[in-house]
């Protein structure tokens, strides 16, 4: 079959209706067509069809007719002139007539109606239907309607149509673009693969990188090493998708192997190929390979733009190799590449963390910098290592350079190394200038108000933010929480936190933490539930041990009825709960006479590796056992007694107890061989249950079996044991 749709599918008719500037989108968007007004929608009158097909009547063929469907906007209309041109005599329809039809429909959206004919086009008696097929799968895709290509070939399989490799590598391609589902592409490969069309390069590249964008990465290399059985070789292409894909997936190694054996085969990279994998290689710390083949590139004559410059650049100065990153600089220059911000910024950087201040500003001033940002990135450099007379002569050296963060960063600076004085006398200068403070400046002024301990004006502080509508950072917001509870002003730090989530500021776990614990300790702590559910919502979750401290609270306060609640919340939440947490959980839940739940996190509770402390393990016990519910915790009970210090003669008993009564005597035998294993004897009540002197009633109280003498208890077990 030929890969090529016939001429006549190629009409100039379809700009018409249809765009070609769609974006790829699975989902099919009318919006690229034009689209009815309300009263197009409305069924076509019969005055308005006998109008279209009285001028048809005398002169219809199939070209006629598609020039007619175009040129409406009704597709009611249309569907009924298609349906009338079907019923003439002297008219049969053409692949191209139901192309046509079926294109305008999907574009709109209508799949019910587009799913119709193309079943009536696959019962069509008419040449080039396999040829319609590819037509319709490629100006799906080109157009944007990938659910409708879908459609289009899913009717073509059931039909035994064969598309043309070229439309089967569109349709993959498309696929794998929209990040589609990889069942789909495996149900496009398979289909294939029964047509009898065998596979080319394009095609394996499309799914290698449908399995490596899936996570299949063993799977997508095991496709690469048998290409050669499918008589294909890697291109340029499929080892970019590759080395891209495990790089993506921290197995940069591999990638650097794939990279050598691509050289190796003299599979020459392409421009494409160096832009996409040398920032890979930069990303996951292989800068040295990076460089190697930034080297290579230039070696093979191609120029490296900014962006590769720049991305070279940055990670070097990350690393502190400014000798290197300074020589590209130089380069970018020699060949004409004009430097962007963001490079003097990195170099700016890199000397800043290396302490060379002067060197920094010397670039800056030989390269005559004239934006604000490496000004500013070398004024934080001067704060960060506390050289603060440096930083101040500096920002009056900036002039008209100088913007609101320049001062901004210098009084910041200033309040985290605890210089607030001479901070307020910046700030003072500042607004002298005509700079008015925002919420990076009063961010900074906040931190420095904590750090002497100055709580009410950092309170003060936040109030101007407040007023003024502004956002807080997350470590400003964290020092002033943390110190209003430091000073017990808990209502204070609760009203900070309702602040910043509302503006979808977020705080850290450790000060969310704090927060909790002292509206805790103030009693309240359904407040504190709320808080904590506020800041899960922003996704900021607190550790186990601040779950404890709300429900030992709830305990405190007798409300063990809401311990099960908070469990629940905080399990669908998918929080982490550890040991301490667990066995609070238990014991209030014991409390709350909820036996089921108690089991079952008790089992919980084993599974995840934990074991509880012995008083826990004794209240669950013993709350079992009265009620007998003990055989839902036995599998995991034999976990725990492997930790040899929670098996006590105590506990020995009420299981053994618990176990008789709940009929379960095996089992309650095991743990008497394990008390005369360690040498312990069984109390009166517990050995008159095995012995059958004594038995329990239906509420578990033990009574009496028969009347005996006073004879010495213990003579009898001592008895028995010996006639045994």
């Amino acid at each position: 079959m030929s890969s090529k749709v016939a001429p006549f599918f190629i009409s100039k008719r379809f700009h018409v209706w249809v765009s070609r500037k769609f974006h790829f989108c699975s989902i099919p968007c009318a919006a690229h067509v034009q689209a009815p007004s309300e009263t197009d929608r409305v069924r076509s009158n019969s005055g308005a069809l006998e109008s279209v097909t009285g001028g048809l009547k005398k002169n219809l063929y199939p070209e006629r007719l598609v020039h007619v469907l175009d040129s409406m906007p009704d597709f009611d209309l249309s569907i009924n002139v298609f349906k009338w041109a079907s019923k003439q005599r002297n008219f049969q329809h053409t692949t191209e007539t139901f192309v046509h039809m079926i294109l305008k429909l999907g574009m709109a959206g209508r799949h019910q109606e587009m799913d119709v004919f193309l079943k009536e086009m696959v019962k069509l008696e008419s040449p080039h239907k396999e040829e319609g097929f590819d037509c319709l799968i490629n100006s799906f895709c080109t157009s944007g309607g990938l659910r409708e290509a879908l459609l289009v070939f899913e009717n073509a399989c059931l039909a035994n149509y064969r598309v043309s490799i070229s439309t089967f590598n569109v349709l993959l391609k498309n696929l794998v673009s929209n990040k589609g589902d990889l069942q789909l592409v495996l149900f496009v490969y398979k289909e294939m693969v029964k047509s009898g069309t065998l596979p080319n390069i394009e095609t394996l590249n499309c799914l290698i990188k449908a399995l490596l964008e899936s996570e299949w990465i063993d799977l997508a290399l095991e496709q690469f090493h048998r290409m050669n059985k499918k008589r294909c070789e890697p291109n340029t292409q499929t080892f970019e998708i590759v080395i891209g894909g495990l790089c993506s997936s921290g197995r940069v190694d591999e990638a650097i192997m794939f990279l050598n054996q691509m050289l190796e085969v003299g599979c020459c990279p392409n421009y494409e190929f160096y832009e996409i994998i040398i920032p890979f290689f930069c990303k996951a710390d292989k800068i040295k390979e990076a460089n190697k083949l930034f080297k290579t590139m230039k070696a093979e004559g191609y120029l490296p733009g900014v962006h590769l410059y720049g991305v070279i650049i940055y990670f070097l100065s990350g690393k502190l190799e400014l000798d290197e990153a300074m020589g590209l600089f130089e380069e970018m220059a020699d060949v004409g590449v004009p430097p962007v911000t963001s490079i003097y910024v990195d170099i700016v950087s890199g000397y800043c963390k290396v302490g060379k201040l002067n060197e920094a500003m010397d670039f800056l001033i030989d390269n005559s910098v004239s934006e604000v940002e490496p000004y500013n990135t070398l004024l934080k450099g001067c704060c960060d290592l506390g050289r603060f007379p440096e930083a101040i002569d500096f920002l009056e050296s900036m002039a008209g350079l100088c913007d609101n963060l320049s001062w901004s960063i210098l009084i910041r600076g200033l309040c985290e190394k605890g210089k607030l004085g001479v901070a307020f006398e910046i700030l003072g200068r500042m607004i002298v200038s005509s700079y008015m403070p925002d919420q990076v400046t009063l961010s900074g002024i906040i931190i420095g108000c904590c750090s002497k301990h100055a709580y009410q004006s950092a309170l003060d502080n936040f109030r101007l933010v407040r007023a003024n509508n502004m956002s807080m950072d997350l470590e400003s917001c964290s020092q002033l929480i943390e110190g209003l509870c430091h000073v017990n002003k808990i209502q204070e730090a609760v009203e900070v936190f309702t602040y910043i989530t509302g503006k979808d500021g977020i705080l850290s776990t450790n000060s969310l933490n704090v927060l909790i614990e002292g509206i805790c300790l103030a009693g309240k702590v359904d407040e504190a539930i709320r808080v904590r559910s506020l800041a899960c919502c922003t996704g900021v979750y607190s550790v186990p041990a601040t779950y404890s401290i709300i429900t030992r609270k709830l305990l405190e306060l007798k409300k063990a009825n809401n311990v099960q609640a908070f469990l629940s919340q905080i399990l669908v939440e998918g929080c982490n709960v550890d040991v301490t947490l667990y066995c609070l959980l238990i014991r209030g839940l014991c409390a709350e006479s909820s036996a089921r739940e108690a089991a079952l996190l008790f089992n919980l509770m084993v599974r995840d590796g934990f074991t509880p402390d012995s008083g826990t393990l004794q209240t669950l016990i013993s709350y079992l056992v009265t009620i007998s519910h003990l055989h839902m915790v036995l599998h995991c009970l034999d976990k725990v007694f492997n930790e040899e210090e929670l098996l006590t003669p105590a506990i020995c008993n009420m299981v053994i107890r618990g176990l008789l009564k709940e009929g379960y005597k095996n089992e309650a035998s095991k743990y008497l061989d394990m008390m005369l294993e360690k040498g312990w004897v069984p109390d009166a009540d517990t050995h008159g249950l095995l012995v059958g002197n004594l038995h329990l009633d239906k509420s578990g109280v033990i009574l009496e079996a028969y009347e005996h003498d006073d004879e010495d208890k213990v003579s009898n077990i001592l008895a028995e044991g010996l006639e045994n």
